[in-house]
């Protein structure tokens, strides 16, 4: 009963501290790992979930409908027609650097694309992808 205290503790002094997609990725790693023991980010696992066609949204079934089929590449909003700058570190380096940003953004993207929040792992593995692609 107290783990759970404890870890959100843990969270919340690592996302103060949090400045790079790899200290924020070790937030939803930490997260994740409390949920399911041995568990390890996967870039392989964060392209898949960057392409996978969700039923929610016939206008933005996937991140790639707003984001292109390559992170590394600006994309638009489907729906409002803004710029999107690229998502991948490697071609923005602004890109995952600040936690209330990125969880900003995983709130509001996971509701509107997923149709529900993502989890620990999802966003662990996607922000694992967006750090390697090259």
């Amino acid at each position: 009963m107290r783990a759970i205290p404890t870890v959100a503790l843990l969270l919340a002094s690592l996302a103060c501290h949090a400045e790079t997609p790899q200290q924020i990725r070790q937030i939803y790693v930490a997260e994740a790992t409390s949920q399911q023991a041995g568990f390890a980010p996967s870039a392989k696992r964060g392209d898949a979930f960057f392409r996978q066609r969700f039923a929610i949204n016939d206008k933005m079934p996937t991140c790639a409908s707003c984001h292109t089929d390559s992170p590394l590449k600006a994309g638009q909003h489907a729906v409002t027609g803004k710029a999107i700058k690229p998502l991948a570190v490697a071609a923005n380096q602004d890109r995952l650097s600040d936690p209330a940003k990125v969880e900003k953004w995983f709130g509001r993207n996971c509701k509107e694309v997923v149709g529900r929040a993502c989890t620990p792992a999802e966003k662990a593995d996607f922000i694992t992808y967006l750090s390697e692609v090259r």
